[in-house]
C-alpha cells in the first residue's frame, strides 16, 4: 500500500504585476496557512518519506514551509516538470519514484493537482483550494503500477476547514 498526498501550494502573493508566474511567492495568507496545515498533518500522524514539488517559488515555499513545520528532514525533489504539468506527466512522474518510499508529498499548482486528484478517484472534488491536502490510498505496492482511478481517498482538508 502507497500513500500519496496530492498538496496545492499556498495561497500566492501578486502584489507585483511585473513578476513572472513562475517566481510568484506567497501572500500573508499563504504564510499563516501552513503552520495550520502542518497541524492538521501531524494530528493525523503523516509524515511522508519523499517530497517532491513543483519548482516555482510559491510551491518551494510551502514545501520548505511544511517541512519545517512537520519536523520532516527527509529528501526533497524540486522538479521544473510539475510546474505546469498535465496529469498524465504528473503520473509519469510518480512512476519513477523509488519503492522504499511508501509516502510521497507531491507539491503543485491548479488546475493540475484537481484534475490529478480527479483522475486518480473514481470520484469528483471541484476544486483544490490553496494548501488543500488530497490524501490518496493507493493499492499498490510499485509505483510503477500506479493507474487512474483506483486511488481511495482518504482525506481531503484545506484552510478554511480550520479557521
Amino acid at each position: 500500500m502507497k500513500n500519496l498526498y496530492l498538496i496545492r501550494h499556498a495561497k500566492s502573493d501578486w502584489s507585483d504585476e511585473s513578476q513572472s508566474d513562475f517566481d510568484r511567492g506567497l501572500n500573508k495568507r499563504g504564510e499563516k496557512a501552513i503552520p495550520t496545515m502542518a497541524n492538521a498533518l501531524k494530528e493525523k500522524k503523516v509524515m511522508p518519506n519523499l517530497i517532491l514539488s513543483s519548482s516555482a517559488k510559491r510551491a518551494q515555499l510551502t514545501t520548505k514551509g511544511l517541512a519545517k513545520e512537520i519536523g520532516y528532514t527527509g529528501k526533497i525533489k524540486y522538479i521544473d516538470a510539475l510546474y505546469m504539468a498535465e496529469p498524465l506527466d504528473v503520473i509519469s512522474i510518480i512512476k519513477e519514484i523509488k519503492d522504499k518510499y511508501d509516502d510521497v508529498f507531491i507539491v503543485g499548482h491548479n488546475p493540475e493537482t484537481t484534475e490529478l486528484t480527479d483522475l486518480m478517484l473514481d470520484d469528483y472534488i471541484d476544486n483544490v483550494p490553496t494548501l488543500g491536502i488530497v490524501a490518496l490510498k493507493l493499492p499498490i505496492k510499485h509505483w510503477k503500477k500506479l493507474k487512474p482511478e483506483k486511488a481511495k481517498l482518504n482525506f481531503f482538508i484545506y484552510p478554511k476547514m480550520y479557521t
